[in-house]
């Protein structure tokens, strides 16, 4: 589905990454772990255009996207929800779901997506001709999932997307996740809650300094450096 080869970038002048080399398969959860500043979310935005990408390839179902528009991305079928729930605020439910299927004509198929989406987040539909700023933290990030969800995305990227929220939210987040899976969906998420990325995973990246240090299944969780450094000794 997705493979990253000998991946140099970063922003500018500044060198992040430093020879990432990664895959995702059809149909697995792949985890980006690791302390801040270690790269995380650079990963994520090489694929999608936003990071500068000195040296390397990326592949998409064995198509080079190195470096290509992030609307050839879309139509392609890789979504990303970025950091921080970045949702329209003066705009509705609905209008901030319809904004995530711009690149779609069909009306047909718009209404056909809108449905699926509010399939799997009720409180959407109940809620879509609310502002999207009257939407509680869990709600937002519902909406910015949902987005990305209304292109029918074969790949989605994650950034973070727990930051902020509740421990019965996120174990809430991690289950909706799990079920986008289910649903065919592959999904490469960044994630700072080491010990549910790990349980949702089906392989895991340590990520340190740009370069990754330790991948794995979920055993990775037994491994000394996981246990002492992002699970404080506790597993």
């Amino acid at each position: 589905m997705l493979e990253i080869r000998n991946l140099f970038a970063g922003y500018g002048e500044l060198e992040v990454l430093k020879g990432i080399n990664l895959t995702v398969n059809p149909n697995e959860i792949i985890a980006l772990i690791g302390p801040n500043g270690a790269g995380k979310s650079t990963v994520i935005r090489s694929i999608f255009n936003i990071a500068d990408v000195k040296k390397g390839k990326i592949f998409f179902k064995e198509k080079d996207i190195t470096r290509i528009k992030t609307h050839e991305l879309l139509e392609l079928g890789v979504s990303y929800v970025p950091q921080g729930r970045i949702n329209f605020g003066n705009l509705t439910v609905k209008e901030n779901l319809e904004i995530g299927a711009e690149l779609i004509k069909d009306k047909d198929i718009i209404e056909k997506n809108l449905n699926v989406v509010y399939k799997k987040f009720p409180i959407l539909k109940e809620r879509k001709k609310k502002l999207a700023m009257t939407l509680s933290g869990g709600q937002q990030q519902m909406l910015a999932l949902g987005r990305a969800l209304m292109q029918n995305p074969s790949l989605l990227l994650l950034d973070e997307p727990s930051l902020g929220l509740s421990p019965i939210l996120q174990k809430e987040l991690f289950k909706t996740i799990q079920k986008l899976k289910e649903d065919g969906i592959s999904i490469l998420i960044v994630e700072q809650n080491a010990k549910k990325a790990i349980e949702i995973a089906d392989r895991t990246y340590l990520l340190e300094d740009g370069k990754i240090v330790l991948k794995g299944g979920k055993d990775i969780i037994k491994h000394k450096k996981i246990k002492n450094v992002y699970l404080g000794g506790r597993y």
